[in-house]
């Protein structure tokens, strides 16, 4: 069968020499997974994967994590050997929609380049219809997906961590691009796991070019396949609950629930409960630790206790074009809301500015169904009373009206940052009273809460006495003969 009579390269100039895809290109994808790489790095797809529009894609019998990657398509159009970045979009001769299935089931024994996971027949549908690269804006491309027709992606070339441009110098540098080569130029956030009977559509355009060009929609429907693996040739398909989280997008999404490893257990959390903030400051100020106040919020309940393990949430100064580029679609604060989990609390760092709101009444329901045991914010709160209506404990520098984009852009989160003029990381343990919010550092936690319950009984012994008419000298704090009577009397408890 000649090319021109295969279904499977009907959209394209021709069959292509080499497939090579990216690894991880978008700052949402890269958020999304925890790690965001200094330089691009890819791994190779066979032509043998191309599908066309319409066709259908196999989940092998025996495996459960076929998952979907809308992207941007590049096929090279004049060939390109060491070429910079000023000169590498010339080379580009079309630009499409592609989908860069995979099936996290057979990635572990290849790791990282995807042999078995994404070079199975039909696992790269590339088309409709081509743009011509000559007449769109490189940084002005969107790519969207669509699952059973409802949005799972959507995200524009603005937002990634690489031009395209450079991903094709710098290819360049290391082989000839040929014309008819696709480069898959990777998958922003909202990639997932889809099932036999699922169809997947994906769409690149460029909105804001003359006559909005458009590849149309890649239509792609899921099967279960009849066939398996056999053990004596291979390794068989495996897949752990790691696995599932990333093919998903998160534990939560593949059912998995918070990390195990994020959870306070009932017994320490009761102990923290009863604590006060002002007991375990003591304590951390008796082991060094000054600088753990987040300074400067106030509770809205402050009749609530605030105990949960820190998840983490960074805005950066707004700047007009980065807004544009990270502030819409399912920006870093829209999934901070949809990722913390049951007793955790989302710590924001808006360096002291309350000038426009951090979070309203949506996000604060967000968390709050969710099982979030809190909100701590150093800047400000929209729509106050609906969010303290919500009843999730929340911590904030003020009220304000404005919307986010007044005076922040959503960045990332869990990753390390300031809050409050302390420093917080993920996984640290926040207790919040009336006094304010404490961050303890969780190697600390069972020596600081057992210390402090202690410090608890001997202040309230001494309390006692001084309630009876007694000085306080020697007593507060105990020395001598009063700390003798103390320790007489703890010894009968």
């Amino acid at each position: 069968m000649t090319d021109a009579a295969d279904r499977r390269f009907s959209a394209l100039p021709q069959r292509p020499g080499k497939i090579v895809a990216i690894h991880l290109s978008y700052a949402s994808r890269a958020d999304q997974r925890g790690r965001r790489p200094a330089a691009p790095s890819y791994f190779f797809k066979p032509s043998s994967s191309v599908a066309a529009s319409g066709d259908t894609i196999e989940r092998p019998a025996g495996t459960e994590l076929l998952a979907f990657e809308a992207e941007v398509a590049l096929i090279i159009g004049r060939d390109a050997r060491r070429v910079g970045i000023d000169e590498a979009w010339a080379h580009v001769g079309w630009v499409t929609a592609s989908n860069d299935f995979g099936l996290y089931d057979l990635r572990a024994n290849d790791k990282g380049s995807n042999v078995r996971s994404k070079g199975r027949d039909g696992y790269t549908p590339l088309g409709p219809r081509l743009l011509a690269a000559r007449d769109i804006d490189p940084g002005d491309l969107r790519v969207r997906a669509w699952v059973n027709g409802e949005p799972a992606q959507d995200d524009t070339s603005a937002g990634m961590i690489f031009p395209l441009a450079q991903l094709v110098a710098d290819l360049s540098q290391h082989m000839t691009l040929e014309r008819g080569d696709v480069i898959l130029t990777g998958t922003p956030a909202g990639s997932s796991v889809v099932v036999p009977g699922d169809v997947v559509e994906v769409e690149v355009d460029a909105p804001n070019a003359p006559g909005a060009p458009s590849s149309g929609r890649l239509r792609t429907t899921v099967v279960q396949g009849e066939e398996g693996f056999d053990p004596g040739v291979g390794s068989l398909p495996a897949v752990d609950d790691r696995q599932r989280a990333e093919a998903w997008g998160s534990r939560e999404a593949a059912g998995l629930g918070a990390d195990p490893s994020s959870q306070l257990s009932p017994d320490l959390r009761a102990k923290l409960e009863r604590t006060p903030v002002a007991g375990l400051s003591q304590q951390l100020r008796k082991r060094g630790l000054n600088n753990v106040t987040i300074d400067g919020v106030r509770p809205l309940h402050p009749g609530k206790k605030l105990v949960g393990r820190a998840r983490t949430l960074r805005f950066v100064p707004n700047r007009e074009d980065l807004f544009d580029s990270h502030g819409g679609g399912y920006n870093a604060q829209k999934r901070a809301f949809d990722a913390v989990g049951d007793g955790e609390v989302l710590v924001i760092e808006a360096r002291g500015e309350a000038g426009s709101g951090t979070l309203g009444d949506i996000l604060a329901i967000r968390a709050h169904a969710r099982g979030a045991a809190g909100i701590v914010t150093d800047g400000g709160v929209r729509d106050v009373d609906a969010v303290a209506a919500v009843g999730i404990p929340v911590y904030t520098a003020g009220a304000h009206p404005a919307v986010l984009g007044r005076r922040h852009v959503p960045w990332d989160a869990d990753l390390t940052i300031a809050c409050g003029g302390t420093t917080v990381q993920p996984g640290d343990i926040l207790v919040g009273d009336a006094d304010g919010v404490i961050v303890i550092p969780p190697a600390l936690v069972e020596d600081v809460v057992n210390a402090a319950l202690d410090q608890e009984v001997e202040d309230g012994w001494i309390a006692e006495q001084v309630a009876q008419g007694h000085p306080v000298d020697g007593l507060f704090p105990l020395t001598g003969q009063w700390k003798e009577r103390y320790l007489a009397w703890r010894a009968t408890r």
